[in-house]
């Protein structure tokens, strides 16, 4: 199962305020999870659930035939994995993969990648490109150990995955190594080759160029 933890949108990036009012976050929230979800319905390998209470994200789920848990606290990430992890376990479910739904560029290549590179019991760990915080994490089975999601996470969840003894892969993927959390993250996915929701509203807010694409004969 594939679990995609939304919390409530109107509140969303607030790590962007500085720079953009909150309903333009929203809507680059929006956009990133609309991205999100394309690529995973694209790659079709695997049930897709959202963690969520939010409608707009609700709405969206219910569009592509994806299942929904709700999420009625909305107070953490690491809260409503925690709780959709344990709904899966009691369904019989044997492994769970987690996708936030701010790494836009995700591609359904690289969903791909991450269960053909994944353990037949184990975890695999896709970092973010600061190395500091974790973009996927597939556990086997899929209470092997708890996730903590924050800024720093990658390391405890290495640390945590190694301790069981179990077949850990660190797996490096540049499209799901961007999470769009600061300004400096808004210019470089506007800056990415591709016209995803998010890159064409990101280039929109900072005035960026797409980048041009250059044939050799």
């Amino acid at each position: 199962m594939i679990l995609v933890p939304v919390k409530n949108l109107a509140n969303a990036k607030q790590r962007l305020a500085p720079a953009i009012e909150q309903s333009t976050r929203t809507q680059l929230a929006q956009a990133m999870l609309a991205d999100v979800l394309d690529s995973l319905a694209a790659a079709a390998i695997d049930d897709v659930s959202l963690v969520t209470s939010d409608a707009f994200a609700s709405e969206i789920a219910r569009g592509l035939s994806f299942d929904i848990i709700r999420d009625d606290l909305n107070v953490s990430e690491t809260g409503a994995i925690e709780m959709a992890t344990q709904l899966c376990s009691e369904r019989g479910i044997d492994s769970t993969l987690v996708i936030p739904a701010d790494i836009p560029l995700i591609s359904a290549a690289e969903i791909c990648a991450i269960y053909e590179n994944a353990p037949n019991e184990g975890t695999l760990l896709v970092p973010s490109g600061d190395k500091r915080g974790t973009n996927a994490v597939l556990r086997r089975p899929t209470q092997l150990f708890p996730l903590r999601f924050g800024n720093d996470s990658f390391l405890p969840h290495l640390a945590a995955a190694i301790a069981i003894n179990k077949t850990c892969i660190v797996l490096s993927l540049p499209g799901i190594a961007l999470d769009i959390d600061t300004p400096d993250d808004l210019q470089q996915l506007a800056l990415a080759p591709g016209e995803k929701r998010s890159q064409l509203l990101a280039r929109k807010l900072g005035s960026y160029q797409a980048p041009l694409t250059v044939n050799s004969y």
